[in-house]
């Protein structure tokens, strides 16, 4: 990204770095969330000028003096105007995302893709898997495809099963997969969890569930309350769909496979539910947190605590 420059008046003719710079200031101004794909106003102003420009967004733009023409600024002033008064993620307006290098079609009827995941996967899931492997892949609760989709770009000998619940989300996967070319590893599974995966032994299960308590939801900034609850809310402290996977994992799991799952804020809940479960909560170098990483012993060595702990949420009145 250019230094910070003056910002020239909307009506002037201004170049790319001139443009971003206004962008930023009306972001910031309006007082919007970031986190959906930038954590910051500057980074999604040069998302959504780029984007404005057809320009790449792969980070070889390096044009920051180009001049942008009358039509180019009409459309970044309508995209701001919307951006700032109805506050959705910016990936909604302009209908796509990045994870893990990649792009992917982004529609309301799912999460706009932000996982911490994106860097085990650019990773090849090392060193906690061998990636030269041909792997068995389940991704779980998959929404837009992306971390499945992703998963087979990195291991190309892999073979993935993308799961969701929602018939919407999985109608947006499957144009995601197309897009990638990847039809002959990628199958799209329509399955409430667990309840409709076949039988298989995966290597690697991984997941992005929903873990919002219930609660918390109305709470939750606007850009949030945009997406769709069903990929957000799991019951009254938002570990209902953690519990499930941690009971049916090691059930489709290869004797030496591992899960991989995010619950984000959730991270000190699960912990203190289940002291004695193992978790690995993994660290990544470009920031977040609340993903933990057990084989499939120690899910079997820990379901008698998972199966207490649900029969305890199961009598609660």
């Amino acid at each position: 990204m250019p230094d910070s420059q003056p910002q020239p008046p909307v009506n002037q003719a201004a170049t790319v770095a001139d443009c971003i710079e206004r962008v930023a200031s009306r972001l910031e101004d309006a007082g919007l969330f970031f986190g959906h794909g930038t954590d910051n106003a500057r980074d999604e102003a040069a998302w959504l000028v780029l984007h404005a420009l057809n320009a790449p967004l792969d980070g070889s733009f390096s044009d920051w003096g180009a001049a942008v023409g009358p039509d180019a600024r009409a459309e970044i002033d309508r995209i701001v105007e919307v951006r700032c008064t109805g506050g959705e993620p910016l990936a909604y307006l302009i209908g796509s995302a990045w994870f893990a290098g990649l792009e992917f079609e982004v529609t309301r009827e799912v999460l706009v893709p932000r996982s911490p995941i994106a860097e085990l996967v650019q990773d090849r899931f090392r060193p906690w898997l061998d990636p030269d492997r041909a792997l068995r892949v389940l991704d779980l609760c998959t929404g837009c495809g992306c971390i499945g989709i992703a998963v087979a770009r990195y291991l190309p000998r892999a073979r993935v099963d993308a799961a969701d619940i929602s018939p919407a989300a999985l109608r947006v996967a499957a144009r995601n997969v197309r897009r990638h070319d990847l039809e002959s590893r990628v199958s799209l599974i329509e399955s409430d969890l667990f309840h409709s995966i076949p039988r298989n032994r995966y290597d690697l299960i991984v997941s992005n569930p929903p873990y919002v308590p219930l609660g918390d939801m109305g709470a939750l900034p606007s850009e949030y309350r945009s997406e769709p609850g069903l990929g957000l809310a799991s019951g009254e402290d938002g570990l209902d769909a953690a519990l499930e996977i941690l009971l049916r994992a090691p059930d489709f799991l290869a004797d030496a496979g591992v899960l991989i799952c995010e619950v984000g804020e959730s991270e000190q809940r699960l912990s203190e539910l289940l002291p004695r479960v193992p978790f690995l909560w993994l660290e990544f170098e470009s920031g977040g947190e609340g993903v933990f990483l057990l084989d499939r012993r120690q899910l079997l060595d820990a379901r008698g605590d998972v199966e207490a702990a649900l029969r305890k949420r199961q009598h609660v009145a």
